[in-house]
This record gives structure tokens, C-alpha cells and sequence, in this order.
């Protein structure tokens, strides 16, 4: 066998000189910063165009990040795609918004998402769009169940959310049209859990959205202004809320209605979707399990095709770099713990659930805790290291990767002090891996997706200011280090879809035509 060639990703750890609220440069680090003082090393891009974004504005994330990783291409990604499939009419056009709108001229069309111009798992503005859609074709009432954000956008920005589309609802209402807010609550604690880490929140999110069993207040913003005075938490940690008028809901999902969720990343959409169509559904007890005709606004899983009804079709990913090594027959170790196994896999693979070939790809999940990132922000970091260390030493593979989620999971918290644990405990699990290297004189290559960490606090014109937590992603480059392999690096306009070329010549196998430029000089 060849060298063998380990990768990983520091997941949301981006590179900046500045050092306000960056929890990066704050942390100690001793083996990133010996790194960058003795071995190859480059920063790349991680965000918009690079990953296929709408433009350089927009932050990148984890599951274009680990796409354009994974097969060495820029493919449109995301909020391009619908915002082409608007802007042409074409989303409009397909099969499946005919038999949503169609079925919903008797009944009742009901969004649910996230409601932001963050631009990661969806924008505000694809929701206006659809909904003054609805109304244009006929449809006579709308209910709005909408997810709070904070994450990806400011963490109390959700009143300037809301009140742009009650102003937009106010326009469209007449006698003939009714739209309205029915449900709602935090992204992090309603409806959007990811990898089956906590059915709870989806559970939470059904009987709020479908059954309308909840807290209930006259408006959304009612509801987050109450829960901000009594609870202080901040957007995506609002609990669930149900608007009710005379005690009694206004848009609970009833047989014969439409539903679609209008989310475009598929991550924090999946399980939700599953509790739609699943007739074998055992997660929860769904208590009431409306007939509706369900449909996403992307396919969030095209190999297990979820949902089966979808608005915009996603992109189809071919070449990656995994069926590249298959054919060349190197074996391939993927872990990470809970919170990016998907990344590691599905997103990795050109968002194909499915092993290319089950001899020659092994995945090693480690379950996350359930518990606040901020707690225990070392998360199952050395135990993701003991696995890794355990199959590099054992000489089976040519190829492993492997996710530390503690820069991004709890960077999201917005705890400066927790974020730089996080970090601290990537870089201690670092030289663990090096030191295993070592033994094998295999070659270590060592990045990151997006920024996160490097960026804590929001930007503020008052120097004097008590700084304000961010809990988004970054626009910050990522670092790239090479480890056991004197090579020189092209400095340039890189970013994350040129590392597959970088991997296969440090393999020391040929690079697929479709793949943009190595790094390697």
C-alpha cells in the first residue's frame, strides 16, 4: 500500500488576522500554530461562489462545504437553484406545485421553514414568492408556520422577519384571501433536528404545526416578545407558540390540505418530512396523521427519496472522490460523531446515502451527547481520535477522513468562552493524530468547511460597546496544512473544490477530468 492519506476537517474553523471575538486566535493552540509556522500551508475559500452560492455575500456551511470537498466541482447549490427556479417561473411550472396549488383550492396550503434571509436553509423572500403565488392561482387560504432563526442571522433579529411578512400578508388579505401566521418557535428547539439526534424537537413541531397543541398567543410576535421578557433566550431557542383566536388555533393541518416545507438544505428538513410520509412512522406518536399532499422545496434525500414531491430539483453531483478511489481500489474510513457523520457521508458522497461499495467504505458514527453544546464544549472529540488513531494503525486504508464539529456545533451557541474549549480541544486531538501518522508515515491533511469560531461577536461601530454575540457562519477564508509531505502550495483563487485534485496526487492517483486544479504546485 501506498502512503496512506488522512483528512480532516476542523468543522467551523475559519482563519482571520482580526482577533475581536475570535475564539480561534484566542484559544491556545500549539499545534495549529506550530503548523503553520513548519509545514505547507494556504488559506482557501469557503463561502459563496466557491461552493456554489448566489455570490460572495453569502456565508458558506457545512453541506456545500463537505459537496465541494467531496467531489472537487462548483456545482449551483441551494438558494441558486431557487432562486433561478423563481425567477424563470419554472418552479411554478413543475408537476409538483400543480398538485399542490390544485389540491389546495379547497383546502388549506400550509408553509413551514425557517423564516430568514440567512440563505443557508432558506429565504424569506422564496416564501413571499410562494405565497403571493398561491394567491394569484386561486388559492383561498394560507397558513404560515414559521421557525425562528438566530443562528445563521442576527440571534434577535426575528421581529424584523416577521414583521416583513405580516406586511406582506396585510397586502395580499382580502375577501378572497387569507393568510396567516398559525405556529411557530426556535429552530433549535422546534422541528429542525438533524441526524435523529433529538426526535423530541420534530415531535414538539408536529403537534404545534399539525395538531396545534401549545402555548398559544394572538400574534408571532406576541409570542417571541413574551418569551424573550420571561425566559431571556435568544431566536433559536424560543419554545414552541400556537396562534389561537377565541381559545382556538388557526391553522391546524387537517385532512385534504397541502403542505410544503420550504426549506431548501436538506440536513434540518429530513425528519420532519419522514413524520409526513412515513405510513411505518414509529419516532413518536403522531397522535393525528393528517392525508396531505406534502412536498419540499428541494428532494432532501434523493436516495431514499425524501420527500417523494419536491419543487426544485437538486443538484445531481457526479465524479466525487470517493468513486474515484473505488475504482482504484483504496480502501476509505469516514467518522465523525453525530452532529456531522451526514457530512462526512451523505454530503461527502454528492448527497448519495448509499456506499459507493460496502467492502471498501467503512463509516464510524460516534453518538453526539444531548446536551447544550456550550456544556461540554469538547463534545466526542477524543473519541472520534481513538477511532481514527485505531484505524490508521491498523493498516487497512489508504484513505480516511474524519469531522471535528466543536468550531462550528458550539460556536452556534454564541458562548465566546465555550467556542474556545471547543477549539482548544480540536487542536489537543490534533497532535494525537499527527503523533499517529508518524507510525505509518502517512501524510495528514488538515482543513476546515466554513468559518465560524473566528467570528463570536458581531461587528459594532461603538468601540465602547458590550459585545453582541454571533452565532452565523463566517466569510473568512479556512486554513489548508499538509503534514508529512514537503510539497510547495500554489497561492491563489482556491477554495474547497480544489482539494479532491490535492488528494489524489498526494495518493499518488490520477485526478478526474472534471475536478478543478491540485493545490499542489
Amino acid at each position: 500500500m501506498k502512503r496512506p492519506v488522512i483528512f480532516i476537517v476542523m468543522d467551523g474553523v475559519g482563519y482571520t488576522d482580526s482577533t475581536y471575538g475570535n475564539a480561534v486566535k484566542a484559544a491556545h493552540t500549539p499545534t495549529l500554530h506550530r503548523l503553520e509556522q513548519t509545514v505547507p500551508f494556504t488559506t482557501i475559500k469557503a463561502h459563496g461562489t466557491a461552493v456554489g452560492l448566489p455570490s460572495d455575500d453569502d456565508m458558506g456551511n457545512s453541506e456545500v462545504g463537505h459537496n465541494a470537498i467531496g467531489c472537487g466541482q462548483i456545482y449551483a447549490q441551494g438558494a441558486k437553484l431557487v432562486n433561478a427556479a423563481i425567477e424563470s417561473g419554472e418552479i411554478y411550472q413543475s408537476p409538483t406545485w400543480r398538485s399542490v396549488a390544485d389540491n389546495a383550492k379547497s383546502s388549506t396550503l400550509h408553509f413551514i421553514g425557517l423564516l430568514s434571509d440567512g440563505n443557508v436553509h432558506s429565504h424569506i423572500d422564496h416564501l413571499i414568492s410562494l405565497v403571493k403565488q398561491a394567491k394569484k392561482e386561486g388559492i383561498r387560504k394560507v397558513r404560515l408556520h414559521v421557525l425562528l432563526d438566530g443562528r445563521d442571522v442576527p440571534e434577535t433579529s426575528g421581529l424584523i422577519y416577521l414583521e416583513k411578512i405580516e406586511a406582506v400578508l396585510s397586502q395580499l388579505n382580502d375577501a378572497s384571501f387569507d393568510a396567516r401566521i398559525a405556529s411557530g418557535g426556535g429552530r433549535m428547539k422546534v422541528t429542525m433536528d438533524r441526524y435523529e439526534a433529538e426526535w423530541g424537537m420534530v415531535e414538539i413541531g408536529w403537534k404545534t404545526h399539525v395538531l396545534g397543541e401549545g402555548r398559544q398567543f394572538a400574534s408571532a410576535a406576541q409570542a417571541v416578545t413574551t418569551y424573550r421578557d420571561e425566559l431571556k433566550v435568544n431566536d433559536q431557542n424560543l419554545p414552541a407558540f400556537v396562534i389561537a383566536e377565541g381559545g382556538k388555533p388557526v391553522g391546524t393541518i387537517n385532512d385534504g390540505d397541502s403542505v410544503v416545507f420550504f426549506n431548501f438544505r436538506g440536513d434540518r428538513a429530513l425528519e420532519i418530512s419522514r413524520a409526513f410520509e412515513e405510513s411505518n412512522f414509529m419516532k413518536f406518536d403522531r397522535v393525528r396523521v393528517p392525508k396531505v399532499v406534502y412536498a419540499g422545496m428541494l428532494q432532501y434525500d434523493g436516495d431514499l427519496q425524501i420527500p417523494k414531491m419536491f419543487l426544485v430539483s437538486p443538484p445531481r453531483i457526479t465524479h466525487t472522490l470517493s468513486e474515484h478511489l473505488v475504482k482504484h481500489g483504496i480502501n476509505q474510513y469516514a467518522i465523525s460523531e453525530t452532529q456531522k457523520f451526514g457530512h462526512m457521508t451523505y454530503f461527502w458522497n454528492g448527497n448519495r446515502t448509499e456506499k459507493f461499495d460496502t467492502v471498501l467504505e467503512t463509516y464510524a458514527e460516534i453518538k453526539s451527547d444531548l446536551v447544550p453544546f456550550e456544556q461540554r464544549p469538547w463534545m466526542k472529540a477524543a473519541e472520534i481520535t481513538d477511532e481514527l488513531i485505531k484505524a490508521i494503525e491498523s493498516g487497512k486504508y489508504g484513505f480516511l477522513r474524519a469531522n471535528y464539529p466543536n468550531g462550528d456545533m458550539v460556536g452556534h451557541t454564541g458562548s465566546y468562552a465555550a467556542t474556545i474549549i471547543g477549539v482548544e480541544t480540536v487542536d489537543l486531538q490534533l497532535a494525537r493524530v499527527i503523533e499517529a501518522i508518524k507510525k505509518v508515515n502517512g501524510i495528514l491533511v488538515v482543513t476546515a468547511d466554513h468559518g465560524n469560531a473566528d467570528e463570536m461577536y458581531e461587528k459594532s461601530k461603538d468601540p465602547n460597546a458590550t459585545p453582541k454575540p454571533k452565532t452565523s457562519h463566517t466569510l473568512n477564508p479556512v486554513p489548508f496544512f499538509i503534514i508529512g509531505k514537503d510539497v510547495n502550495l500554489k497561492q491563489g483563487n482556491f477554495g474547497l473544490a480544489n482539494i479532491a485534485s490535492t488528494l489524489a496526487d498526494l495518493l499518488e492517483v490520477d485526478k478526474d477530468p472534471n475536478w478543478l486544479e491540485s493545490l499542489i504546485a
